[in-house]
């Protein structure tokens, strides 16, 4: 998702290029939204508020966030994908952006912040950093919604998408956010590695600092 010293800027971007408007060349485009953020959306919903859905790919969770009256803003690093998106809804109330998540606007904050796999396709070396650039994101009395798979340890994170451990979860508290709620789910798993999918809902208290 950035261009500063992770190196996956131009992969997204290539990815999404070679698909050729052939959503099925993209793996992790399911093109509906990711069921456990839906499954949240209608429970949880506060129409009216600022959300915010990073690294959008081809938009779904962006349409479902803004479906729910939340005023949404979707942004990816690939200009290929945002292309993308506002091709597939012409109409939609959700301002598409293209952005990294390192260079984004000092005033950008949300009621709402939703992460659907981005942060395991990143390096796990890039993680706390990324983690931090999530974290700012959410506003005093914001939530963070955060979608992935989880690892019970760091032999499991073999590949991309390479799963989340319990301590790079930690790393959201450490920057300012209480941890809600932490729900696990069955997965198949990747190549056998027995995983589970997570979503994990943070909170930053009223009075918290922006970090």
């Amino acid at each position: 998702m950035t261009s500063q010293g992770h190196g996956d800027q131009a992969w997204f971007e290539a990815v999404y290029a070679a698909a050729a408007n052939d959503a099925g060349r993209i793996s992790w485009a399911d093109m509906e939204v990711n069921p456990y953020v839906d499954e949240w959306l209608r429970a949880q919903a506060r129409a009216g508020e600022s959300a915010v859905v990073i690294g959008c790919g081809l938009g779904d969770d962006a349409e479902a966030v803004a479906a729910q009256g939340y005023r949404v803003t979707a942004f990816d690093v690939s200009a290929t994908a945002i292309a993308w998106c506002q091709q597939r809804f012409p109409t939609s109330p959700v301002t598409y952006v293209v952005a990294d998540l390192f260079a984004l606007p000092e005033d950008w904050q949300f009621d709402l912040v939703v992460e659907v796999y981005t942060v395991q396709a990143l390096p796990v070396e890039a993680r706390q950093t990324v983690v931090r650039a999530i974290a700012r994101l959410v506003k005093a009395g914001g939530t963070l919604v955060v979608v992935g798979r989880l690892a019970e340890s760091a032999a499991q994170q073999v590949q991309r998408p390479w799963p989340l451990t319990r301590d790079e979860l930690g790393w959201f508290e450490a920057a300012g956010l209480r941890l809600k709620t932490m729900e696990t789910f069955a997965d198949a798993g990747i190549s056998g590695l027995g995983l589970v999918r997570f979503r994990a809902v943070y909170e930053r208290a009223v009075d918290g600092d922006r970090l």
